[in-house]
Order: structure tokens, then C-alpha cells, then sequence
């Protein structure tokens, strides 16, 4: 946590807020259509300085956080997470907590306070692991012209039939983002293989196998091979095989290590396998390719 901290609850240039009056609450619960799932109160509070509210007993609703730029910071009983530019988060009902804007980068947010009989179903699709993370949503300008939308019909009128309208398109607005990535795999998969092979990088030391690659992207293994295969063309363990094979050159070349050393520093437990792996990729054998190596250096 970077910045020092100062707040204020309200009075930034440029925002919006509504809040629903208690009565119009009281005919939204009675509404069969909507009091499943309904807002209570949001708003827009862009470049929001000096932002900051803390509740220790937490709120009787779930609290959505969509940011847009800037940043800012939530902390859930002793967990702090970090929104930035294109990030949600959704605050649980009752369960103390504290959010404040960065200093020098205030984050602009759009914010909602939900709740309902299925505002807890709804919050639950939004966990990964069973917690609740920051993650990623690409900025869609529809999105925000929905948002404004529903603003604008609450704050326009409160007669019945409008408030089925803001109210079913808030479900909407929510889910939409909650189920974006799900909705839209094939924008994801790019990222997840990248990822992957970031990962492999940095875990060369490892005997990593197919569920290990797939589990740490967070998909399955038929999908995970399957979008591997049509990035690279290459199966992931071989890919992570190729990349193995490559550091142990950097090792031939660069280091004095013996063979069986380098078979311990890539979790290759058999030399023999090593030698034909990298024969099988190189062209050669490792012990041709020093030589060849030490007599240009």
C-alpha cells in the first residue's frame, strides 16, 4: 500500500449519485418481477481524490466496483486488493471492509449497491476458488451507456414499470460482466497459453505435468491442450520440453556443468533421456554441442 491516506465520503467534481428511498424499496420487495434482485443505490464518481469510506460492520448489501481508470484499493478483514484501470470487485454483504482512491492516481468507479434473494447466487458466480478477486474486463463503451441508462430511467421516474426496467437491466449489467470471460472464451484463450508459457519459464526447475499447466490456468485440459496446440503447434509438453532443452544449452555454453547437473537444475531425473531429448531437438548430442561451443568461445 503506496499511497498515504486521507478521505472524504463525498464532493467530487463530476459525481452522481442516487440512493432509492426506503419507501420505493418497500413496493420493489413486494414486486415479484424484480425483488429477486435490485439496487438499492449507485452512482459514477470519476477521478474521485481523497475517496474513502470504511464499514466495520460491513453493508446489508453486495457492493459492485467497476474502475475505469486511475486506482484504488479495497480491503476485505485483513485482505487488501488493488483495482486499476478495467478491473471489478464485488464487496460481500456484511463482511468488514474499508476502499479508498489512490492519492497520486484517483480511480473513477462505477459503483452499485445490490442485493435480493439472488444477489448472493449472483455473487457466488463471481468467486474464483471460492474468493473473491479483482479481475480483468475489457472496457466495452456499451457497457457504460447501459449503466447511464438505468441511471437515468431512476432518476427520471420511480413508477412501477420503470423500476422493472432499471432493475432487470441492472441484472443484466452484472451478470454480463460476471460471465464475460465465460461468454467470451475465445478472447481469453490468447492470454491463458501466454500465460502458460510465462509460467513454464519460470518453472524450468520443475517436473511440471499437463494437469499441473491446465489447473494453474484455471481451465480444463482438453481445452488448455487444445488451445495450445493452435497458438504454438506444439503440444505443451513438448513446448515446455523445447524450453528445457534450450536453458540446458545456455548451461552447456555458458557454465562448466556436467551433464547429470544440468538433468538436476531441469527435474530430468534420467541423463539418458536428457541426451536423447536434446538430440531429438537440438540435432545433436549435448556433449558434441559443448565442444562445438567452447572452441567458438
Amino acid at each position: 500500500m503506496a499511497d498515504q491516506k486521507r478521505g472524504i465520503k463525498e464532493g467530487f467534481l463530476g459525481q452522481r449519485l442516487f440512493v432509492l428511498p426506503p419507501e420505493i424499496q418497500q413496493t420493489i420487495m413486494q414486486n415479484p418481477i424484480i425483488n429477486n434482485f435490485y439496487l438499492t443505490a449507485m452512482g459514477h464518481y470519476p477521478r474521485a481524490e481523497y475517496h474513502e469510506i470504511e464499514r466495520e460492520q460491513g453493508c446489508a448489501e453486495y457492493i459492485f466496483f467497476y474502475c475505469t481508470e486511475g486506482l484504488g484499493y479495497i480491503t476485505l478483514n485483513d485482505t487488501e486488493y488493488q483495482l486499476e484501470p478495467n478491473t471489478y470487485f464485488i464487496i460481500p454483504k456484511n463482511t468488514r471492509h474499508r476502499y479508498w482512491s489512490s492519492l497520486p492516481n484517483p480511480w473513477s468507479i462505477y459503483w452499485v449497491h445490490f442485493t435480493g434473494n439472488l444477489a448472493s447466487q449472483v455473487y457466488e458466480r463471481s468467486l474464483l476458488d471460492n474468493t473473491p478477486q479483482v479481475q480483468p474486463i475489457p472496457f466495452e463503451e456499451s457497457r457504460i451507456n447501459q449503466f447511464e441508462q438505468i441511471y437515468a430511467i431512476l432518476e427520471s421516474s420511480h413508477q412501477e414499470k420503470e423500476l422493472e426496467i432499471a432493475n432487470l437491466n441492472l441484472l443484466d449489467f452484472i451478470t454480463s460482466v460476471i460471465y464475460y470471460k465465460a461468454a467470451n472464451p475465445a478472447l481469453y484463450d490468447l492470454d491463458a497459453v501466454s500465460n502458460s508459457i510465462k509460467y513454464m519459464k519460470a518453472n524450468l526447475h520443475l517436473p511440471l505435468e499437463i494437469e499441473a499447466l491446465a489447473r494453474q490456468q484455471k481451465i480444463s485440459v482438453p481445452h488448455y491442450c487444445r488451445i495450445f496446440k493452435k497458438k504454438t503447434g506444439s503440444s505443451p509438453i513438448n513446448y515446455f520440453n523445447h524450453l528445457k532443452i534450450q536453458k540446458s544449452c545456455q548451461y552447456l555454453y555458458f557454465t562448466e556443468k556436467s551433464i547429470k547437473e544440468i538433468c538436476a537444475e531441469l527435474s530430468i531425473d534420467d541423463p539418458f533421456y536428457f541426451s536423447r531429448l536434446f538430440r531429438k531437438v537440438i540435432g545433436m548430442p549435448p556433449s558434441r554441442y559443448k565442444k562445438l561451443h567452447k572452441k567458438i568461445k
